[in-house]
């Protein structure tokens, strides 16, 4: 069956090979960028592989996730344009950058690694809803630290690496939280680990190293997109890194996330300081 997909951050790393994936299986694939002309041009590499209709299905969005004004402007446009959203892939992120801080003086690993989906994904399960079987992947990572809410509220700074930990982290939460939250609306919600120290760009400009290729986490978002194997899955976490500890190209399986993301408690509290923060930033 074809799907209707949108994938964020998708002109670069797993997210435009993942696009690139599903378009070639000849589902309806919608890309995002912050850059327009970027943007355009991975569109047109994804046509140049779609196979059958989904040629005619492949567009995006553009929009700058450090901005959430910006995000639901995006969500707007995204409501106005799809009948339905079969899968929503949160794949866009940042680890490490020369502008940590956002315009509205928030940490930008929070906002585009948690706050961005967050808001982008409420705002579209509408669409989700009208999916006969809908799935949401969130792209979290092997790094997850519990959250300081100063750092998150933007009183006080964190590192690269704490403050992509801590941000991955919340997304976790959240994935967890909500699976419970759509149970009955044939909407399943998936967190992810796609493979640590993949062949990306962010992961050259955080680490200058690789330890698998970017198509071990393409594939898996791809699998997880789109395979039966996964269909009725919910409030899982995917963890795609070798159980041993090895390193290489094979896929991982179901494993436990940082326990803060199992405990109701510190899930009630995020959920308390993101709709406190939401409504300071939208008011």
């Amino acid at each position: 069956m074809v799907k209707t997909i949108l994938i964020t951050g998708s002109t670069d790393g797993l997210g435009k090979l993942a696009a690139l994936n599903l378009a070639k299986a000849g589902h309806h694939v919608y890309l995002h960028g912050r850059d327009a002309d970027k943007l355009d041009s991975v569109i047109m590499e994804v046509k140049a592989v779609a196979t059958g209709a989904a040629v005619d299905h492949i567009d995006g969005f553009v929009a700058d996730f450090s901005d959430l004004h910006a995000v639901r402007q995006m969500a707007t446009e995204v409501n106005d344009k799809l009948a339905k959203l079969d899968v929503l892939i949160n794949n866009a992120g940042i680890y490490t950058t020369a502008s940590p801080t956002t315009k509205d003086g928030l940490d930008v690993r929070f906002v585009v690694n948690y706050l961005a989906p967050y808001v982008l994904t409420n705002a579209l399960l509408p669409l989700l809803k009208k999916s006969n079987q809908a799935r949401i992947v969130n792209l979290s990572s092997a790094a997850q630290a519990s959250i300081s809410y100063p750092a998150f509220a933007g009183s006080e700074r964190l590192d690269d690496k704490d403050a992509y930990a801590q941000s991955k982290l919340a997304l976790t939460m959240w994935s967890m939280d909500l699976a419970d939250a759509v149970a009955g609306n044939n909407i399943n919600v998936i967190a992810v680990n796609p493979g640590s120290l993949l062949n990306t760009k962010m992961v050259d400009e955080a680490y200058g190293k690789y330890w698998s290729s970017a198509d071990k986490g393409a594939n898996i978002l791809t699998e997880l997109a789109i395979s039966d194997e996964f269909a009725g899955v919910t409030g899982k976490y995917f963890d795609n890194d070798i159980k041993d500890g090895a390193h290489g190209d094979a896929r991982g399986e179901f494993g436990q996330p940082h326990t803060n993301a199992l405990n109701k408690d510190t899930i009630a509290e995020l959920k308390r300081q993101t709709q406190d923060l939401l409504q300071s930033l939208f008011t």
